[in-house]
C-alpha cells in the first residue's frame, strides 16, 4: 500500500486487525526486517510495516530527512488507514528515533512505545563525527560503507554465525539509494534529545537492549529505563536483537510486551 508525504510515495504494509501496532525499522534497513514478527503479532493486532524515508520502496523528500519528517511519513500511514486510535509503536535504532519524534508531534496516537536497540539521547559529538566520516565514504563507494556498517552491529562473536542472516540484509540495503542513506544519517546526527518526551508518557514504554551492542551502553540505557520508568529487557546479543536474539523477541512479542 502507499501513503503520500511532500511528493514522496511512502510504502507500507498491514496485516491483522485489532489496536494497530506500527514497525519502524532502522538505519540501512527495510520493513522485511520484521517479516520473522509480523504474524505472531498480527495474531491480536493490526500490523503496520513502514519503509522509512529513503529506505526500501520509499521515497526521499530532500537531502535531509529529519526524524520529525519520517514521522511526519508515519502520520500520512495514519491519515490513508483512518487510524485515530492509539497504536502501539515499535522502533528498532534509527526506528526509535522516528518513534520518539512521532510521540512528541502526535501523543494522542501512542499508546505505547518499544525502543529496541535504540536510545532517547541525541548523538554525542564523537558520534557526529563519526557520521560525517560515515557519509563521506557512503559518497566514495557506498557498498563498502554498507557492508562495514551492518557488519559492525552485529556482536564479535554473533558476526559470522549469523552470515545468512548478514548477507541477506547487505543486499536489501544495497536497494536504498545514497540519497536516502545520506539524508538519514544527516537527519540522526542533528536529531534532538527526546529523554524528557520519553520520561513524561504516561504509556506503557520499554526499552530493549543488547549485552554485547557495539553501539550502545547497555548500561546506560538502564539508567535511562529506570529515570523514565522504563520496562528494561536485556539480551545477550548486539544491536541486532531481532536477528541475535529472535526467540526472545518473539516471546515478548506473544507474551509481555503486547
Amino acid at each position: 500500500m502507499i501513503a503520500n508525504y511532500r511528493g514522496a510515495e511512502i510504502y507500507f504494509e498491514t496485516t491483522g486487525n485489532g489496536t494497530p501496532v506500527v514497525l519502524l525499522h532502522g538505519f540501512l534497513e527495510t520493513r522485511k526486517i520484521w517479516t520473522p514478527l509480523i504474524e505472531i503479532i498480527a495474531e491480536k493486532h493490526q500490523v503496520i510495516n513502514i519503509d522509512l524515508l529513503g529506505h526500501g520502496k520509499t521515497g526521499c523528500t530532500g537531502y535531509i530527512h529529519t526524524m520529525e519528517e519520517m514521522a511526519e511519513a508515519v502520520h500520512a500511514v495514519f491519515s490513508e488507514l483512518k487510524i485515530t486510535s492509539k497504536a502501539r509503536v515499535i522502533g528498532h535504532s534509527m526506528g526509535g528515533y522516528v518513534s520518539l519524534a512521532f510521540l512528541e508531534k502526535h501523543p494522542q496516537l501512542v499508546k505505547q512505545i518499544i525502543l529496541m536497540n535504540s536510545t532517547p539521547e541525541a548523538d554525542s559529538e564523537e558520534r557526529k563525527e563519526n557520521r560525517d566520516r560515515a557519509i563521506a565514504l557512503v559518497k566514495k563507494n557506498p557498498s563498502t560503507f554498507i557492508s562495514m556498517a551492518l557488519a559492525n552491529l552485529f556482536s564479535s562473536e554473533n558476526r559470522e554465525k549469523y552470515n545468512s542472516e548478514f548477507e541477506k540484509l547487505k543486499k536489501e540495503a544495497l536497494t536504498n539509494s545514497v540519497q536516502g542513506i545520506i539524508a538519514a544519517a544527516e537527519g540522526m546526527k542533528i536529531r534532538t534529545d527526546r529523554t524528557k518526551v520519553l520520561k513524561t508518557f504516561n504509556g506503557s514504554k520499554i526499552i530493549i537492549a543488547g549485552e554485547q551492542d557495539p553501539i550502545l551502553d547497555h548500561n546506560i540505557l538502564k539508567i535511562i529505563s529506570m529515570q523514565c520508568s522504563c520496562g528494561f529487557h536485556l539480551l545477550s546479543g548486539g544491536h541486532m536483537s531481532y536477528i541475535e536474539n529472535l526467540a526472545e523477541i518473539k516471546s515478548l512479542c506473544s507474551s509481555s510486551i503486547i
